[in-house]
């Protein structure tokens, strides 16, 4: 950010620039998983389609259906196959707010594909003057939505506030079970909404309890 004009980089390029300033580069192969290999195999397998990064729920219930047995799960999303995206938002004591989100993409998608997380206002948005908002969900509803930059625009034109602004965007503008988010205002609100089953969430203030949570409370 610092030593470019530009904001977003992607391919070579991107990989260039980087090692051009000194960050450790390794193999392509190095960002490969066992378990990442094998969603995708069982995925194939099955003809399961494509799965969002939190669908291993729904995989392990259709293995087991194919089986003949029944599936003994827990929890909105499936123990052994939960690893997904990972967002994170914070307002420091100057005043300032960061986003920052880590997918973990889906499972059986085309080649090519760019989800919302790494667009700036779809899956990720920090305006120090109003919020910041990291998503997780279906990308594409994300990205046509404009969601991040949605909820701040919501909150700096038309005066609403944190939870208002969310609730318009997460449980009005988008699909049911497209997923949800998790955003802190300049003033120090938070609001953590979704419209699907669950999602798993914490957050925290200097000298109180952390808390986090699965379902809607």
């Amino acid at each position: 950010m610092d030593r470019s004009a530009h904001l977003l980089f992607v391919g070579a390029a991107a990989d260039e620039l980087a090692a051009s300033h000194g960050l450790e580069q390794v193999d392509p192969g190095w960002f490969g998983t066992p378990h990442r290999l094998e969603q995708l195999q069982r995925a194939k397998q099955l003809q399961a389609g494509v799965l969002r990064d939190h669908d291993g729920q729904e995989l392990l219930r259709k293995e087991v259906s194919q089986q003949g047995r029944e599936a003994q799960v827990s929890g909105p999303i499936d123990e052994e196959t939960k690893f997904g995206t990972v967002g994170a938002v914070a307002l420091d004591a100057a005043g300032h707010l960061a986003a920052a989100t880590s997918t973990g993409g889906m499972t059986n998608k085309q080649a090519g594909r760019v989800g919302d997380t790494p667009l700036v206002g779809a899956g990720t948005y920090a305006n120090d003057a109003t919020v910041a908002v990291s998503c997780t969900g279906t990308g594409e509803l994300f990205i046509r939505a404009c969601v991040a930059h949605d909820v701040s625009a919501l909150m700096e034109y038309a005066g609403l506030t944190l939870a208002a602004a969310c609730d318009r965007v997460v449980m009005q503008k988008l699909p049911a079970d497209a997923g949800g988010l998790i955003a802190v205002a300049a003033n120090g609100d938070i609001c953590l909404p979704f419209n699907s089953g669950g999602m798993y969430r914490g957050w925290a203030r200097v000298g109180e309890a952390i808390e986090v949570a699965i379902y809607r409370t």
